[in-house]
């Protein structure tokens, strides 16, 4: 019997996945197996001893102790591709309210109550004040081609625009995706100094954080309308309020909002609606627990952000997998350990990502503690589990 702790409240649907008769799922658990969340902070929370994997409902794994959870052998999840659509409308709908200048319509209008009669004649004086552009045939660049980049490009170039796309790590799954009419710009400063409209679809990290700041401002069009639907790190608020002000910033809308933000003119933030659908939390969720299920009972790995994919059907009696750092001589180290006990691989696989490495290994016999003992006892090992 697994344990297997919720730290938010998780669609019936992704919870379905968890047998009654294999699992234990509860909202109270000090020392489960796996963690299912999304929002919730783990950093400030002890990683329990017996904890095994934790999986996050969604894209972003901000809230997640990935070093920590890394160093003990804790293989992080999250859920790539399960909000895509539900973010790529709300972006959609971004370039438009960036546009048109409709929330301030909205709100201007709403101070017209108590005219009766005037109302059609004051609106129809005053809708001068909120004329905006049209989208189609203007220049978007798309900065970062993931599941959600690649389909606001798509989006984007059907409603009639010009779209530059740009990522150094362009998948190659994204690549089939991406519609052939998207240019692909050779470096940022391109999309900056040509587009009409620029969205961010890139993670958080030491090499993007403020990458919207005076250098790249500076490089942008007059007039230029930003958005940021991935975190608000990645703009430097200060820059941004300078280029506000001095019109060289039309517009930015941001799903992530701070308090800077709220009292910059044009700008819409949004409270973090991107992947507010019930179709969205349903599919992180499902997607999530799936990983989970397939983690904990089979060993495999799939979209995890701190250890390698690395999935294999299930052969001999015993699985045993081995989640190590990334270092020369762990193969033969490990099967040595099985020759001397007169064990048969059955089936291997091995896989690395950066630092870190995962090996799967099939054996056909049973595994004594005493190996398990000995793969443990090997410099560079997190963790060492047995599945039968």
């Amino acid at each position: 019997m697994f344990d297997v702790l919720t730290l938010n409240k998780i669609a019936p649907q992704g919870l379905e996945k968890f047998t009654k008769d294999v699992y234990n799922v509860t909202d109270s658990c000090d020392n489960p197996d796996g963690i299912i969340l999304r929002s919730f902070s783990m950093h400030d929370m002890a990683l329990p001893e017996k904890l095994k994997a934790v999986a996050r409902a969604g894209a972003g794994v901000n809230n997640i102790p990935i070093e920590a959870c890394t160093e003990k052998g804790i293989v992080v999840f999250n859920t790539p591709g399960a909000n895509a659509n539900a973010v790529k409308e709300l972006v959609i709908t971004g370039i438009l309210l960036a546009s048109r200048n409709v929330i301030g319509g909205v709100e201007w209008a709403k101070t017209l109550l108590g005219q009766g009669a005037e109302v059609p004649k004051l609106v129809e004086k005053g809708k001068g004040q909120f004329v905006g552009p049209e989208i189609k045939g203007k220049r978007l660049g798309v900065i970062g081609l993931g599941a959600i980049g690649v389909m606001v490009a798509n989006a984007a170039h059907n409603l009639g625009m010009d779209v530059i796309g740009y990522d150094p790590y362009l998948t190659i799954d994204s690549a089939w995706h991406l519609s052939r009419s998207i240019h692909k710009a050779k470096d940022m400063n391109e999309v900056f100094a040509n587009c009409d409209y620029i969205t961010l679809h890139v993670p958080l990290n030491d090499s993007t954080k403020g990458m919207i700041c005076a250098e790249s401002l500076n490089i942008m069009k007059d007039g230029v309308r930003i958005l940021n639907f991935s975190r608000g790190g990645l703009v430097n608020t200060e820059d941004l309020a300078q280029a506000l002000n001095a019109k060289k910033v039309a517009c930015y809308v941001t799903d992530f909002p701070d308090e800077t933000v709220l009292t910059l003119e044009n700008t819409i933030a949004i409270p973090h609606l991107g992947a507010s659908t019930p179709e969205s939390e349903e599919n992180c969720a499902e997607m999530a627990a799936q990983e989970l299920v397939d983690y904990l009972e089979n060993g495999n790995i799939t979209n995890s952000v701190n250890f390698p994919t690395c999935s294999v059907e299930r052969e001999g009696k015993v699985r045993v997998t081995i989640l190590h750092k990334n270092i020369p001589a762990m193969l033969s180290q490990f099967s040595a350990i099985f020759a001397e006990k007169h064990l048969n691989i059955q089936n291997m696989m091995n896989k690395n990502k950066k630092e870190t490495a995962y090996t799967i290994m099939d054996i056909d016999g049973e595994v004594e503690a005493v190996i398990e003992e000995k793969l443990n006892a090997i410099d560079g090992v997190l963790r060492v589990r047995i599945l039968r």
